[in-house]
C-alpha cells in the first residue's frame, strides 16, 4: 500500500502544497516545472492581464496535445488492426493448405 506524502510546488510564483504518492512525486515536480517554463516562455508573445490568462492558454495547448495524441492513437491502432487481420488471413491460408 503506497502513501501519500505532502510537497510544495511553485506555479507562476504561487506555492501549492499537495499531496501526492511517492512514486508520483518527481512527475508532479517535473510537471511544476514544465508549467512554469511554458508560462515563461508564454509571457511575453501573448497579452495578459494576469496569471490566469496564460495559464489558459497553457491549458489549450496541453489539451489540443492530448486530443491530438489520442487520435494518433486512435489511427494506429486501427492502422495495426487491419495489419494483424491480414497476416492472420495470410496464415490462415497457409495452414490449411
Amino acid at each position: 500500500m503506497q502513501t501519500n506524502q505532502n510537497i510544495k510546488v511553485i506555479i507562476a510564483g504561487r506555492p501549492y502544497n499537495l499531496s501526492v504518492k511517492k512514486d508520483e512525486e518527481e512527475l508532479v515536480r517535473k510537471a511544476a516545472e514544465q508549467l512554469n517554463e511554458t508560462i515563461k516562455n508564454y509571457s511575453p508573445t501573448f497579452e495578459y492581464k494576469d496569471h490566469q490568462d496564460l495559464f489558459a492558454m497553457v491549458a489549450l495547448q496541453n489539451v489540443a496535445n492530448a486530443i491530438r495524441i489520442e487520435e494518433d492513437k486512435s489511427f494506429k491502432d486501427e492502422e495495426m488492426e487491419q495489419k494483424l487481420s491480414e497476416l492472420d488471413k495470410m496464415l490462415s491460408e497457409n495452414i490449411d493448405n
